[in-house]
């Protein structure tokens, strides 16, 4: 009863910051400057008529609270995100869900590699720690975890891009491009160097947990009794260190499936990758506040949901962790 209880807490707790964070998304895009009937007010050609329609489309002829606020908070659990203002009065939920796809593409691509690089470079430097392999391969974990997404883009586009030539430079696809087998090829080209980027940028902080948890895990005494029964240095890693050693970086992990979606704005902005950051720059550049909303509302759900998922997943990892809620 009491896990139970623990685990209705999580859920509880998830639900109120959720609860919080669309009141702050309500008041904040309400005190920023520039409102829609506005922007739409600096436009000579634009009637009083017009303005006056509008006001009442996006329920701004209305007071701000409690009237504002409560349609907001029900047109929001209903699904509804109102309308863009940029976007030919398209529902928000249209223009961002066309742009959710090619986002998760490059940023679950760039965690699955970031995952297996940054595992096994952490597991190799832990093992080897104090040697001139472990030296390298934590400077190396280190410059790439103190690396800025953007900064990394400019770099990987100037090498590879620029003075090699060997894969694109920035958009999704090629304009006019083949079909079939080959345009899947073509969006694959397109596509490497924002991954890349991610998971650049994710393999250093991977490698460098993992590193600590290994070097931690060979003092303790299972790996001395494992190595006085003569099991192999690499039966000793993956059979006794390993699974403890990877409940932070799982843990991490699952943080990052919400964080990385934040991160990767700026890397689609460099690239011209048409996901949620070019949507966003294009959304502030114009003052569209109906879809900066939907976009810092699905943001902060996805690092909420996270959370979540990570105390959920770590729980159910570590058997400590569910012995000492049931307590």
């Amino acid at each position: 009863m009491k896990l139970r209880g623990w685990l209705l807490g999580r859920v509880g707790g998830a639900l109120a910051t959720i609860l919080m964070v669309l009141l702050l998304n309500f008041v904040l895009f309400r005190l920023m400057p520039g409102s829609p009937d506005r922007a739409l007010a600096r436009n000579p050609r634009v009637s009083a008529e017009a303005i006056a329609a509008a006001r009442v489309r996006w329920g701004l002829d209305k007071p701000l609270f409690p009237d504002q606020l409560v349609a907001y908070v029900g047109a929001t659990l209903s699904g509804d995100f109102g309308y863009s203002v940029k976007y030919g009065g398209r529902e928000v939920t249209s223009v961002i869900g066309e742009k959710i796809a090619p986002t998760l593409l490059i940023v679950g691509l760039g965690e699955i590699i970031a995952l297996a690089a940054g595992i096994a470079l952490g597991a190799w430097t832990g093992w080897r720690r104090g040697k001139f392999g472990d030296r390298v391969g934590t400077l190396s974990a280190l410059i790439l975890y103190s690396m800025p997404y953007f900064w990394l883009g400019m770099l990987l586009v100037t090498l590879f891009a620029t003075t090699l030539g060997w894969l694109p430079t920035s958009g999704i696809s090629t304009p006019g491009g083949p079909g079939g087998v080959a345009g899947i090829v073509d969006l694959l080209r397109h596509a490497a160097l924002p991954i890349a980027t991610i998971a650049l940028g994710l393999i250093g902080q991977y490698a460098i947990l993992l590193r600590s948890s290994v070097a931690e895990a060979l003092r303790e005494g299972y790996v001395l009794t494992a190595r006085a029964k003569g099991l192999r240095d690499d039966r000793i890693l993956r059979g006794h260190i390993l699974p403890n050693a990877l409940l932070p970086t799982v843990t991490l992990a699952a943080l990052n499936a919400g964080y990385v979606i934040g991160g990767a704005l700026t890397v689609e902005i460099v690239f011209s990758w048409p996901g949620l950051g070019l949507l966003t720059q294009e959304a502030l550049q114009s003052r569209d506040y109906p879809v900066l909303q939907g976009i810092f509302l699905l943001l902060a759900i996805s690092v909420v949901v996270a959370n979540l998922l990570a105390d959920l997943l770590y729980s159910r990892l570590d058997p400590r962790v569910r012995h000492g809620a049931a307590r």
